[in-house]
């Protein structure tokens, strides 16, 4: 017998949020009988320790002759206060391989169990059925404008004609590392895996690409059957080094030279099915082993025209991986964006420590942020952010915002518990229809079976298709139509879920309803300075600004560089989205901590360590009603800069003027700081 490892990382709300001190049972019966027993709790980031598994020697699943299962199967139920239980039958387990169990928690405020129990018996392995089914049917001219790397991709689960069966959404990332950890063993050479999840992620990129389903009227993009395409089963685990190698990968496809299109790249196992005109998996692993990289194993199936193509098309993430690793030393604009992303994340992850400043300066504060982070989320702990760890971060960082934007809506809709006064149907508008969405928006972060939806006011066929999503799963009719039934049970599922949305308690005042520009003049024109100067006392790239009301070429360009900073388009105007995100920012900013008592003795020019860091700090929230005193690097380092701003906050309030901050200082500067 071998030994394998297992990790369950334990998250609610598409990854925005960990959830703690869940209780995890991890047994395996034989002839009726509990041979292993095991209770574990997650930790601040909703994760485990790993244990060790007994599970069959790694031989079996590398003989291509063996017929058997290469792999133990456990059952494990998941519990926690406030949320459905959660129970895996039949969990995976290979030898020298770290299976992660990844699950998504579905909130239970009340404990009225308003959903379906949350119960799944995993099949086998694809290569561990008698005859596994491939799918050989031929793409369709029907294209996109161009191919892009999905955020998420909708699963049907069964056959194309199977009207009762449900659609799930997932990450495209995640869909990938389920269909390789459900038709492959992790086990088989890398060269092998990268092969055959290159064909995996080419073919449904071309389901993608070619509108298959969509255009033939399905509300889905790819099924679960392996007649029709690939086998993908929901919330089973997947393995480490496959969600390493999706996560370097997912945004590479196979090509045929002179075609845009990602491949259809056809495949099967080559051990029982033979016959298929492309890629014989059992094969890839003799054709690894003799020393042939990914493309190679591939060109000996497709031929010699196909070639592997990297895309920068990823939907919802507006800063593309740089190209090469950040790491300590590494400086410039893409280290601001890692910076800025991983101090929005900490809000919900509070494992990972802040960075401050966010300068654009790869130091020791930014790799311990990015380690923490990759500890969150089962990565390698190297403090480099390669592709594999920026996409991680970029996904993760869309989904808190996706979560605090849902906070902000609710704030101006009033959600009743009695019904709207009429039947709601495509078609219909104003605040009646804006509520339903906003309770859809609300429950689908929650539960994969239900598309997001906008919150418009307007009834059209995507709040329809969120309706008959929630009709579907909660067995209700599946007719579109938001009646007294399907209100009620929409009012019990969102008072479920609705204490996971964060409360937004932000003095940022709302948008003014026109966009402020070069030449604009007035109060909310200093409010935007005033937010630009406070979020410059972190993101020190943002120029500081004069609060006089005027949106001059210095304001401009402040706004440019923040909208840079933070993914937006650099116009230097600031609109809805640009007003949204200076707030966002604003009110994310770390509270302000009470004044440091005085540590003692005297620091000047050349001094170092946490009291001057101390005196950065606090200049820096003066400087924000004090405009004439600059802002200052908080280092630690007490340089020219820091003197000067220390000589200037003297000269302003009448202190010796001496650059040198002493106990009069250190006092005067706290009375200062404590107005601010």
């Amino acid at each position: 017998m071998g030994t394998g490892q297992l990790i369950f990382s334990i998250k609610t709300a598409q990854n925005a949020l960990p959830v703690q001190s869940v209780r995890v049972t991890v047994t395996r019966e034989e002839n009726g009988e509990i041979v292993f027993d095991r209770e574990l709790v997650t930790d601040a980031d909703g994760n485990t320790q790993p244990i060790s598994l007994t599970a069959p020697d790694m031989a079996l699943s590398l003989d291509e002759s063996y017929r058997g299962a290469a792999y133990e199967t456990y059952d494990v139920v998941i519990e926690a206060d406030r949320y459905l239980p959660f129970t895996i039958k039949n969990l995976q387990i290979f030898d020298q391989r770290t299976a992660l169990q990844e699950v998504q928690m579905i909130p239970d405020d009340t404990g009225s169990h308003a959903a379906p129990a949350q119960y799944y018996n995993i099949p086998p392995n694809q290569q561990a059925l008698p005859c596994p089914c491939y799918s050989t049917a031929p793409p369709e001219s029907r294209i996109l404008v161009q191919p892009i790397i999905p955020t998420n991709i909708t699963v049907h689960l069964g056959r194309p004609t199977n009207a009762s069966a449900e659609n799930v959404t997932v990450s495209f990332r995640d869909y990938i590392k389920n269909v390789a950890s459900s038709e492959i063993y992790p086990t088989w050479p890398e060269n092998a895996l990268r092969a055959n999840i290159y064909c995996q992620i080419s073919l449904a990129l071309n389901r993608v690409y070619t509108e298959w389903y969509p255009s033939r009227g399905y509300n889905f993009q790819i099924t679960n059957s392996t007649q029709y395409d690939q086998y993908f089963v929901k919330n089973r685990n997947i393995f480490e080094n496959i969600s390493r190698i999706v996560d370097e990968i997912f945004n590479v496809f196979i090509r045929k030279t002179g075609r845009e299109e990602p491949f259809y790249a056809e495949y099967c196992d080559g051990r029982q099915v033979t016959n298929c005109p492309g890629l014989k998996q059992w094969g890839t692993v003799t054709l690894a082993n003799q020393g042939l990289t990914p493309l190679q194993i591939l060109r000996r199936y497709y031929g010699n025209e196909v070639y592997l193509y990297e895309s920068d098309r990823i939907q919802d993430i507006q800063q593309s991986y740089p190209g090469t690793p950040l790491r300590l030393g590494s400086s410039g604009y893409d280290v601001t964006v890692i910076q800025n992303q991983l101090n929005r994340i900490r809000r919900n992850y509070p494992s990972i420590p802040v960075i401050n400043p966010v300068d654009g300066q790869f130091g020791s504060s930014t790799e311990a942020a990015v380690r923490a982070f990759q500890k969150a989320f089962n990565m390698t702990q190297d403090g480099i952010v390669g592709k594999g760890t920026w996409y991680k971060i970029s996904y993760i960082y869309v989904a808190v915002k996706k979560l605090a934007e849902l906070g902000s809506e609710g704030e101006d809709i009033d959600v009743p518990d009695s019904p709207p006064s009429s039947v709601l149907r495509e078609g219909d508008t104003g605040d009646g229809v804006k509520v339903v969405q906003y309770v859809l928006k609300s429950v689908a972060q929650f539960y994969d079976e239900i598309p997001d939806l906008a919150v418009d006011g307007i009834f059209g066929p995507g709040t329809t298709t969120s309706v008959k999503a929630f009709q579907q799963y909660f067995g209700l009719p599946t007719d579109g139509i938001v009646g007294q039934e399907t209100w009620n049970k929409l009012i019990q599922v969102y008072k479920e879920v609705s204490p996971e949305v964060p409360d937004v308690n932000c003095p940022c005042k709302t948008y003014p309803g026109t966009p402020l520009r070069l030449g604009s003049r007035g109060t909310n024109v200093s409010d935007v300075q005033f937010y630009l100067n406070a979020i410059g006392t972190v993101n020190i790239l943002i120029p500081r600004l004069t609060v006089d009301g005027i949106f001059g070429t210095g304001t401009q360009e402040a706004v440019m560089v923040f909208q840079r900073l933070f993914g937006l388009t650099q116009d230097g105007i600031v609109g809805p989205a640009t007003w949204a995100s200076i707030c966002e920012q604003f009110c994310g900013l770390p509270v302000k901590p009470p004044c440091p008592a005085y540590p003692g003795g005297t620091y000047r020019q050349g001094s170092t360590g946490n009291a001057v860091r101390n005196i950065q700090s606090m200049l820096n929230i003066i400087s924000l009603g004090y405009p004439q005193i600059p802002r200052v690097t908080v280092d630690g380092i007490f340089g020219p800069a820091t003197t000067q701003s220390v000589r200037l906050f003297q000269q302003n309030f009448g202190l010796t003027v001496d650059g040198i901050v002493g106990q009069a200082t250190w006092n005067s500067m706290c009375r200062v700081y404590n107005t601010i």
